[in-house]
């Protein structure tokens, strides 16, 4: 494992960054869009999309490592879903049930692409196969990772996956294809991850607006009280600008939703926790120059958003990176994993930024 110490602040009002590391690297091969938990026992699982030709190619895999230091050391990849087409994101929880989650969702945006591996590649994927695997899923284990169950068939999909909720109910926040239109898709399940039910849509796309609502994350923010954030997307292709993330409220547990509306946080896509003392956390990449990983505190359950004191977690070559996804550990630090590039040449890999926060609340 390489590891870059980063400059501590020197101060008791600003974020503390203690290390900036690489956790896995795949020479040759390229990494993307990965998530973090932490079981209850401690241990630290990441799942992301490994063993890739780039950034969209067929090959995508839904890949697994642990950590039981505390982040220090991890293990080898091992790979938990290799479906015929492109398995992109990763989302990972455990409930209280002790059950490991994994969601992704199957692309075949590599058909588009010209090289001859591809081509041959997509040739073999006939429509029964497209049938059977194109869509969202989720995936269960009993054992901690160890064996997992079949593919489980959800409505939507999300960069980093379900939220267990206090009352139980396992919550999903994702963008998905529902009676020909595209919607972003409120679904909940009651049995632990075994089945889900739909409890709200919202439009995905807003055409008077200009904007198209993706790849969402929620939390709790308090009991019954969600917050949701949303990457925003212009209907028309172009230079990425004004790419400020959307919010979204609700507080009936899920099933209406406020209007979608601006907030004043530049970056995508967004990953939320809520911190053990009560302050929400957001971490995004910043697609622009300066590149890099980004994080901002609120600490009044999301209606405000400390951007003036937005956390720079970790600087990047390029705009290919991001995705941070950021666990508490134990002794109330946090760990930010994303993907981008460790040094010139090289493909994307995976890697995490170890912080801490502001003094609280």
């Amino acid at each position: 494992m390489s590891a870059t110490k980063a400059a501590r602040t020197g101060t008791t009002t600003q974020a503390e960054i203690l290390a900036t590391e690489v956790l896995c690297k795949q020479p040759g091969r390229y990494i993307g869009w990965p998530t973090i938990a932490r079981r209850r026992d401690g241990e630290l699982i990441a799942v992301f999309s490994g063993d890739r030709d780039a950034h969209v190619c067929p090959f995508g895999k839904t890949q697994m490592i642990r950590s039981r230091d505390g982040g220090k050391t991890w293990t080898g990849p091992v790979t938990i879903n290799n479906t015929p087409l492109d398995d992109r994101d990763a989302g990972v929880i455990e409930t209280r049930a002790g059950t490991v989650l994994v969601s992704w969702f199957t692309s075949l945006a590599f058909e588009q692409y010209l090289q001859p591996a591809w081509r041959r590649h997509a040739g073999k994927i006939g429509p029964q196969t497209k049938r059977r695997w194109l869509g969202s899923w989720v995936r269960r284990s009993t054992d901690g990772g160890k064996t997992w169950g079949e593919p489980i068939r959800v409505a939507g999909s999300a960069p980093h996956g379900p939220i267990e909720l206090r009352d139980g109910r396992l919550l999903y926040l994702g963008t998905g294809e529902m009676n020909g239109r595209q919607v972003v898709a409120t679904e909940a399940s009651r049995d632990d991850g075994k089945t889900w039910k739909v409890l709200a849509t919202m439009p995905a796309t807003q055409p008077r607006k200009r904007w198209r609502l993706c790849e969402p994350h929620v939390v709790e923010a308090a009991p019954g009280r969600l917050v949701a954030m949303f990457r925003v997307e212009p209907v028309r292709r172009g230079v990425a600008v004004n790419q400020f993330l959307y919010q979204s409220e609700s507080d009936d547990g899920g099933k209406t939703w406020t209007a979608p509306h601006k907030t004043t946080v530049w970056g995508y896509p967004p990953h939320l926790i809520r911190l053990a003392d009560g302050r929400l956390v957001v971490s995004y990449g910043r697609r622009k120059r300066p590149y890099g990983q980004r994080a901002c505190i609120s600490r009044d359950g999301g209606k405000t958003w400390d951007v003036a004191g937005e956390i720079t977690l970790a600087k990047a070559r390029n705009a290919d990176l991001g995705y941070p996804a950021t666990c508490q550990l134990k002794d109330g630090s946090l760990l930010t994993v994303f993907y981008q590039i460790d040094k010139p040449g090289e493909k994307t890999c995976l890697m995490a930024t170890h912080w801490r926060p502001p003094p609280g609340p």
